[in-house]
């Protein structure tokens, strides 16, 4: 069930409550997240990527820089974004990278300007009547043919679960959300690997632009 009834004091308030959660607990985030396994989704988005180029990548919601890290050390250009002010310096000083410090509801990208976007454990704290706004914004910024990777907890509800506020959807809602920004479904699947589908709790989608 979605809320699709938030006021722009209660959107702004959703955002603020969130951020001030990580920034509040940025070193243990980082602890608790810097040796996680990502492989599979590091594959998944890559394959769907232009192969033996070196890729302008976004990543959306970078956090402390784990993945931005990786990114750059295969040779591409990332450029990490978060709203967190200390994501973004230890996202700066970890990776070397260039880190926009924006808020997923007030975005200012730059038309045409990524190969790809890798959105991991991101996009579901965006409100459900905000995500296809974002999700149009995100489109925009892609080139023509461009890859949007998004991997987020999956289920039927939306609201605040701790400090954070979440939006849990499910893959056929978000491929009809995805496919009204113009994005086709490459592929999807459900994480972690090897065990059955109610004990995976993650959803990765990987599109393209149309």
């Amino acid at each position: 069930m979605t809320n699709n009834s938030l006021s722009l004091e209660q959107l702004e308030n959703v955002e603020k409550k969130t951020l001030n959660h990580y920034n509040d607990n940025a070193q243990s985030f980082w602890h608790g997240t810097k040796g996680h396994d990502v492989s599979q989704n590091y594959r998944a988005f890559l394959s769907q990527c232009k192969q033996g180029a070196s890729l302008d990548i976004l990543d959306f919601g970078c956090g402390p820089g784990r993945d931005v890290g990786y990114f750059k050390s295969l040779g591409h250009r990332p450029v990490g974004l978060d709203g967190s002010q200390i994501f973004c310096e230890m996202a700066r000083q970890y990776s070397g990278c260039e880190i926009l410090c924006q808020e997923f509801l007030t975005l200012d990208l730059s038309t045409a300007a990524f190969d790809a976007v890798f959105a991991n454990a991101s996009l579901f704290h965006v409100p459900s009547q905000e995500l296809p706004r974002i999700l149009t914004e995100l489109h925009t910024c892609l080139r023509p043919g461009g890859i949007l990777f998004s991997s987020n907890p999956r289920g039927n509800s939306e609201g605040w679960s701790g400090g954070r506020y979440g939006n849990f959807i499910e893959f056929d809602e978000a491929s009809t959300i995805l496919r009204a920004a113009h994005f086709s479904i490459l592929s999807h699947y459900y994480r972690p690997e090897g065990v059955p589908k109610d004990q995976q709790p993650w959803l990765a989608i990987v599109c393209k632009t149309l």
